[in-house]
């Protein structure tokens, strides 16, 4: 275990866990937090796991971590690891299950006191046209062949189909489609997980919420993002459902053979891997962007489902009802991408698991409307707390291969928050605060509780000071619907 007498500080943001604690670490492990935040994080096995990344082959610079690390299945939620290629490794574990899951932030020109009357309507018909819950079907049929074209064409299918605009898919990450997506390399048992699940919210940390903009802190920023004090927005996170679970499930044990065909030596089996310049790694990465592109099109029927809610329940109410697209991002995911690395342009394999991305201005990956500005990072927070945009930087680029943090970050496990909180009690206190909240099931809303996360608010100052990303705006929420 990794004790405080371990850490080097390196400033008032950076800890590193030098190379020499453990003679099979390639690399160092940097994380990110503060002195207020170190506690959480020295109270489970997150570090260990990082210093464990750290052993990967081809692994360069820093194993890094975000200030909402927490552990996780081999790789700490929060982690980043960049790997070499050609041969630098392909991990599953540093993608995570739910590839993809990810943030879809949506606007208005609705003002708060427009929509006070109406927000249990709107609520209401949101928590109908958008399906959540542990399995729960969603409406889109799909023909014989349809899913497999889905998730090769990504956002482009929904284009094609009417779920989507040109501008939704040019403010989503890699416009909603990973290319080299390839049906082949997804199994049946995934193809019949996903069949029935595209336009769904599922269950756990998944939610969808009317938030109002309740602090601007850089007003030219977020006028160029389309943001104003008191405005009315939507924020969607859902990932790839049962099918990117099932296509993670069925590398991680594929992967079990890789180990000792490449002489892999490995500090934890949860570690599983493949070099990307294998057949199997290719495999995997092929089915990787597949479940991604079925995430993305996941949240863009999702928003096309928002909109007609807001028509169905608010016509004749609120004039402009219009919902528009800030960005869509990823935070389960490895990408390849080019980084300067002390000097040296090299293409890497970027894992990024709970953790986004944060591009600085200029790199092109960026939509045109917002190149100069650096890419909006969405940061969720627990339910019933605030909820950021931020914005990358080229200090992100330095520091965290384009990386920040993804939301609040668990403390409790959701076992333990169940234990400790009464899903009853708790919709009552959110309803004192204001807030709506429709949800499946009062278990589900314990497992979630804010009291079971970090403070994101702290999260968010770690990663603001350590100039990993900067603060646009803060949400509140007025609803919440849930699984």
């Amino acid at each position: 275990m990794v004790a405080i007498d371990d850490l080097v500080k390196i400033n008032d943001y950076v800890y590193e866990i030098p190379q020499s604690f453990r003679s099979d670490m390639r690399v160092p492990a940097r994380f990110f937090t503060d002195d207020k935040l170190l506690k959480a994080v020295m109270g489970d096995r997150s570090l260990e796991q990082l210093v464990n990344t750290a052993t990967l082959p081809g692994v360069v610079k820093h194993a890094l971590a975000m200030p909402d690390i927490h552990q996780g299945y081999g790789f700490p939620i929060g982690g980043v690891v960049a790997t070499e290629l050609p041969d630098g490794v392909i991990s599953p574990g540093g993608v995570g299950y739910d590839i993809n899951c990810g943030v879809r932030l949506l606007a208005t020109k609705i003002e708060r006191e427009e929509l006070s009357s109406h927000i249990e309507l709107l609520t209401g018909a949101l928590y109908n046209n958008c399906p959540s819950g542990v399995g729960k079907g969603g409406n889109v049929k799909l023909k014989k062949g349809e899913l497999e074209r889905l998730i090769e064409q990504g956002c482009h299918w929904a284009l094609k189909n009417g779920y989507a605009t040109e501008e939704d898919i040019e403010k989503t990450e890699e416009r909603g489609c990973l290319e080299g997506a390839d049906a082949k390399t997804v199994s049946q048992r995934a193809f019949d997980r996903g069949l029935g699940q595209v336009g769904t919210l599922g269950a756990g940390n998944h939610f969808l919420e009317i938030d109002v903009v309740n602090h601007v802190f850089d007003e030219k920023t977020a006028q160029r993002l389309g943001l104003f004090q008191g405005q009315i927005v939507l924020q969607i996170h859902c990932g790839s459902r049962g099918l990117g679970h099932q296509i993670c499930t069925d590398y991680v044990k594929a992967f079990q053979k890789c180990i000792k065909k490449y002489g892999l030596n490995l500090p934890d089996r949860e570690l599983v891997c493949a070099p990307l310049s294998s057949s199997e790694g290719q495999n995997y990465l092929s089915a990787m962007k597949a479940a991604a592109n079925y995430a993305y099109v996941n949240r863009q029927v999702l928003t096309h489902h928002v909109r007609r809610s807001f028509d169905q329940a608010l016509a004749g109410k609120v004039a402009n009802r219009k919902v528009y697209q800030i960005y869509d991002i990823a935070h389960n995911m490895a990408k390849i991408e080019e980084h300067q690395v002390d000097g040296k342009l090299m293409r890497l394999c970027v894992h990024r698991k709970g953790a986004t991305r944060a591009f600085g201005p200029l790199r092109p990956e960026l939509p045109a409307p917002y190149r100069d500005i650096g890419q909006p990072v969405l940061v969720p927070g627990s339910m019933g707390t605030s909820s950021w945009v931020l914005v990358g930087t080229q200090s992100a680029m330095e520091q965290t291969f384009g990386s920040t943090c993804h939301g609040a970050g668990r403390i409790l496990s959701r076992s333990q928050a169940k234990k400790k909180v009464r899903g009853t009690t708790l919709l009552e206190q959110l309803k004192a605060k204001g807030i709506h909240v429709l949800a499946g099931s009062m278990a589900g809303l314990a497992e979630e509780a804010p009291e079971a996360y970090k403070d994101v608010n702290c999260v968010v100052e770690v990663v603001h000071g350590a100039g990993i990303a900067t603060k646009v705006a803060r949400l509140d929420p007025l609803a919440v619907i849930k699984g």
